[in-house]
């Protein structure tokens, strides 16, 4: 019987440490995210203060390329649009995995007690 338990409590603790790096791919894509919505937002402030006679380009490669100032603002806000999706997407995820990560954890301690309450 102990044995038994015991492989539980070693499965379990693996789901554990699975679900945990899970959960810190998330938060690290989530920071991504963070970053470049700042970066977008800033752009679109700067594109904000332009007036129609002042030049727009694009990094395209190494080269600088001239681009339309309203496909510049529209690239900008689609963007926008884009990484709130994915940040609204990523915040389920870690929802999702933090709920499975705290029911994974008290798994973990009920195994643990049980088997530390079966050796005595």
């Amino acid at each position: 019987m102990a044995a038994a338990l015991q492989e539980r409590l070693q499965i379990a603790s693996a789901e554990f440490q699975k679900i945990q790096a899970e959960l810190a791919t998330v938060v690290e894509a989530r920071q991504k995210l963070d970053a470049q919505l700042s970066e977008n937002e800033l752009v679109k402030k700067e594109f904000a203060s332009l007036t129609e006679d002042n030049t727009v380009y694009k990094l395209v490669g190494p080269v600088l390329v001239k681009q339309d100032q309203a496909e510049a603002k529209q690239n900008v806000d689609t963007r926008l649009e884009f990484i709130k999706s994915e940040i609204k997407r990523v915040e389920g995820q870690l929802k999702d995995l933090g709920d499975k990560s705290e029911q994974k954890k008290t798994e973990v301690r009920f195994l643990h007690r049980t088997s530390r309450v079966e050796k005595q």
